[in-house]
């Protein structure tokens, strides 16, 4: 029995066609063509099924970690990740109730892609070395400053100008040293662990021209600043010898000098020019080694962590202008004030810088008083700081 309804006011209750158990092809082949020939005559019920219960939602989160191998390849470059080189994934949940991550390089890493409240909230966070740990959080600060800044251009569009210069002092670091301007925008993409063709060992990175020991093994972030040279002011060294080992103290107090003023809360900080390992194109490694196999030594001997800041770049000459962040430019400073310091305000009265290079009668040059006046800091020869 097949029932039907129609929708002619002729039939107001439901009709029953019968069907002959002799011929149910041919009622079934009549009723069709039927209802073909007569489509808005007749509404039908139906079974359907019931609407299957909507899918969970798509929670992701995020994980970091060094690579186990070389066979994850990041989804933003689609290069390969090295072994031992820092990942940083989004993990979701597929239809299937399976977890898929989706690998990165860190500055390859789109930091809007998932919700992350802080960096620390970061599975793995706690593993990563310290430089890699200010290098996430830079990114996440650079993402979620640029979010706020783009909300509020929404809602003050008449403040257009204003929100523009406010963002580029987020972004770029004032170079000024009195005569030259120039604008430094530091990029975490731009941190490398290599500087240029030159490998460098663990915990110095390369950012731009800069080579750098961001975060030794108990260092803590500080206003008050106690900064140094280190050919002629910490460290005894020559210009023709080179090697690791090649160097002695320049002062005997130079242990116990570091040690009161890291137990007084300073951050001891190392601003150092080498140009040899920008110039020495075909002996760069050996530079690399050496100048950095130094610092490492020193700071061993002395036992007090240090942050060590060396700029590569070259002095001015008839063929180009002085590097950015080369001493008597203030650009190395900066690069440690602004992303170096855990954002901590430093007291200018009670930091101070000290270097050999004071522009007197047998000195080099005068690049290290010039440093300390362009960023208007208390400036001592070694000799004065540390005894004859």
């Amino acid at each position: 029995m097949l029932c039907f309804t129609a929708r002619n006011p002729i039939f107001p209750h439901p009709i029953a066609l019968s069907q002959t158990s002799n011929s149910p092809l041919l009622f079934l082949k009549r009723f069709s063509l039927f209802c073909v020939q007569n489509p808005k005559r007749f509404s039908f019920s139906c079974f359907q099924k019931s609407p299957m219960p909507p899918p969970p939602p798509n929670s992701s989160h995020v994980v970091a970690e060094y690579a186990k191998s070389n066979r994850s390849s990041c989804k933003g470059c689609a290069k390969s990740i090295g072994k031992e080189v820092l990942r940083v994934g989004i993990v979701s949940r597929d239809a299937r109730g399976f977890d898929m991550t989706k690998w990165h390089h860190l500055e390859c890493f789109p930091a809007g892609a998932a919700s992350v409240g802080s960096a620390e909230t970061i599975k793995g966070f706690e593993t990563l070395q310290s430089s890699e740990q200010e290098a996430l959080k830079t990114l996440l600060e650079r993402f979620a400053n640029s979010v706020t800044d783009g909300e509020v251009h929404k809602r003050e569009e008449g403040e257009e100008n204003e929100l523009e210069e406010r963002d580029a002092k987020k972004t770029k670091l004032s170079t000024s040293d009195g005569e030259t301007n120039s604008d430094i925008a530091f990029l975490v993409s731009d941190v490398k662990n290599k500087y240029k063709d030159a490998t460098l060992p663990p915990k110095w990175k390369a950012f731009k021209t800069i080579v750098f020991l961001e975060r030794d093994d108990g260092l803590h972030d500080s206003n008050k600043i106690a900064a140094f040279d280190f050919d002629g002011t910490l460290g005894n060294t020559s210009l023709y010898k080179r090697g690791a080992d090649a160097w002695s103290l320049m002062y005997p107090s130079v242990p116990d000098k570091l040690q009161k003023l890291y137990n007084d809360g300073y951050k001891l900080v190392i601003f150092t020019n080498e140009s040899n390992i920008e110039r020495h194109k075909k002996k760069r490694q050996a530079a690399v080694d050496s100048k950095i196999g130094r610092l490492d030594n020193f700071i061993k001997q002395v036992m007090v962590p240090i942050q060590v800041f060396i700029a590569c770049g070259l002095g001015e000459s008839s063929r180009q202008a002085a590097d950015a962040f080369r001493k008597p430019k203030p650009g190395m400073w900066h690069i440690m004030e602004k992303h170096f310091n855990s954002g901590i305000s430093i007291d200018m009265d009670q930091s101070f810088y000290v270097g050999d290079a004071a522009g007197r009668h047998g000195d080099h040059s005068d690049a290290d008083i010039k440093f300390a006046q362009a960023i208007g800091l208390k400036f001592y020869v070694p000799e004065e700081y540390f005894g004859a």
